[in-house]
This record gives C-alpha cells, sequence and structure tokens, in this order.
C-alpha cells in the first residue's frame, strides 16, 4: 500500500470529531509546522493553515502515515469547502500534506485569526 505523510490540526486530531476517519491511518506523532503559517478559526467550527512569508508562527498539530484509500474515501469528503489539499512545511523542514485555507476563505464572515495560540486545542481551551 502506498502511503504519504498528512498533517493535521483541528478536528481531525486524535479526540476530534473527524478523527474516525484516519481510524486506518497510523499516528506518527505531535508535530509543528515550520514557523511559515496563520491559523484562523472558521465559524469556531475548524481551523485551517494559510501559508505566508512574513509573520508566520508554528502551528502545533498532529501527523499520520495515510494511506490513498484512506484519504481519498474517508478524510477528504469530511473536510469543508474552505479548506483545500497542499503541502506544508513541518519544523524539522520535511514536507507533508496537509488541509489549507483557500484564499479567498480568508475573508468570509466569521473567519477569526487565531495565529497567537498556537494550535486548536489552545484556543478552543479559550472559549
Amino acid at each position: 500500500m502506498t502511503t504519504l505523510k498528512m498533517f493535521v490540526n483541528g478536528q481531525a486530531m486524535s479526540g476530534g470529531s473527524l478523527n474516525h476517519a484516519l481510524r486506518d491511518a497510523r499516528l506518527l506523532g505531535p508535530a509543528r509546522t515550520a514557523p511559515a503559517y496563520r491559523f484562523y478559526s472558521v465559524r469556531d467550527e475548524f481551523p485551517g493553515l494559510h501559508p505566508v512569508t512574513e509573520g508566520g508562527a508554528a502551528i502545533r498539530g498532529e501527523v499520520y502515515e495515510v494511506g490513498y484509500e484512506v484519504l481519498r474515501e474517508k478524510l477528504l469528503p469530511e473536510e469543508p469547502a474552505e479548506l483545500e489539499l497542499g503541502v506544508i512545511t513541518l519544523e524539522d523542514g520535511s514536507g507533508s500534506f496537509s488541509m489549507r485555507m483557500r484564499a479567498q476563505a480568508l475573508t468570509a464572515p466569521g473567519v477569526t485569526d487565531i495565529t497567537k495560540h498556537g494550535g486548536w486545542h489552545a484556543y478552543l481551551s479559550t472559549r
């Protein structure tokens, strides 16, 4: 089976409402992005990463080893329209697939910059 690395930073993380989609994937462990992203809450329902050239931060999440079938049939169908699949850089310099905010979604109502919290769980703990 062909696999890829998938960084998740919201509801697909352990204990989240979408983690069931990764039941057939292998958790590689906690990870952080390179400090090259802004992090947003969309209506306090889910987060999204967006790459920036300045003012970015490292965002906490988890990395999974995911088969193409799991990605195609279980995880991607659960993702909201504001996100798209892309490649990000992790803190160790390696690449990983991840869901990222679509540029046009950044200005939508209900989108809040939560970068200062460094992760979804930290942000939710302030709500």
